[in-house]
């Protein structure tokens, strides 16, 4: 709607997964070298938490895009709220295999075969559990452990990834067994604002900006009103060039951004 107003060719801060805007922090791309790490080098378990917003689910994304095809079988179970049962059957299905059995020993049986399968094709199993968080069945987290147990002498035959919200450490931690497991972790937090300044700039340069049109008064009273989280940062910015837009403005000072911020109040 603005973005012909704005010289832009597309939208800059929409709120998706899109690899092509994402902007990897120092934050970031810590959080994303761990987990490159952890899957290969076969570490078994890794751990990537943060608060709603802060960019764990793009940072997963870039980093299942940056493994090869040829080198991984990756199963992403973005819905685990399932029981014990149908969690195993949905990570046959996001493994690609189209078997399925009437029974834990089966399914797990079947799990086990097609990880051997993959070993033998030289290929490694990745899992990566999103919103793992939202378990709430603790079979169902015991499962996750037990999964652990799929290994050689000298291999894990399994790497697990669970991203989630904050709480999800206490869950892990409810199970030693399971935290036990758990050989890298990192927690995602917000940018500061110097992040905040070069996150939107690169965004509105990746939606074709020939100017940046948000003052430098203005971005700071983005970053303090976002507290940093680049969802909050997307909202507010989306807004700002909205109603920057309507009032006909020239650039996106810090009245424009108040008044933004006192209309979502």
């Amino acid at each position: 709607m603005y973005e012909q107003y704005w010289g832009l060719n597309r939208l800059p801060f929409e709120n998706v997964p899109d690899p092509e805007f994402v902007f990897l922090s120092s934050k970031h791309d810590e959080a994303l070298m761990r987990l490159i790490y952890a899957t290969k080098s076969q570490k078994g378990a890794a751990m990537l938490t943060g608060e709603v917003g802060c960019g764990k689910t793009t940072t997963s994304r870039v980093f299942i895009q940056g493994l090869s095809a040829d080198e991984y079988e990756i199963g992403l179970v973005a819905n685990p709220m399932l029981s014990p049962f149908d969690f195993l059957k949905e990570i046959l299905y996001q493994l690609g295999c189209d078997q399925t059995a009437d029974t834990k020993a089966g399914l797990l049986r079947i799990l086990n075969e097609t990880m051997m399968e993959n070993l033998q094709q030289d290929k490694k199993t990745v899992l990566i559990i999103d919103e793992a968080q939202a378990i709430e069945d603790v079979n169902t987290l015991e499962e996750l452990r037990l999964l652990l147990n799929f290994q050689l002498n000298d291999k894990f035959l399994l790497t697990l990834i669970l991203i989630g919200q904050p709480e999800l450490k206490d869950k892990v931690a409810s199970i030693p067994q399971l935290q036990s497991r758990i050989s890298i972790s990192y927690h995602l937090r917000p940018l500061g604002f110097e992040d905040t300044a070069r996150y939107i700039v690169f965004r509105l340069k990746k939606a074709g900006a020939k100017k940046v049109m948000f003052t430098k008064e203005a971005i700071k009273k983005i970053y303090t009103h976002s507290t940093g989280v680049p969802r909050r940062i997307n909202n507010l910015c989306d807004l700002c060039l909205l109603v920057g837009y309507s009032a006909q403005a020239k650039l996106i000072d810090s009245k424009v951004v108040q008044k933004v911020i006192e209309d979502d109040i």
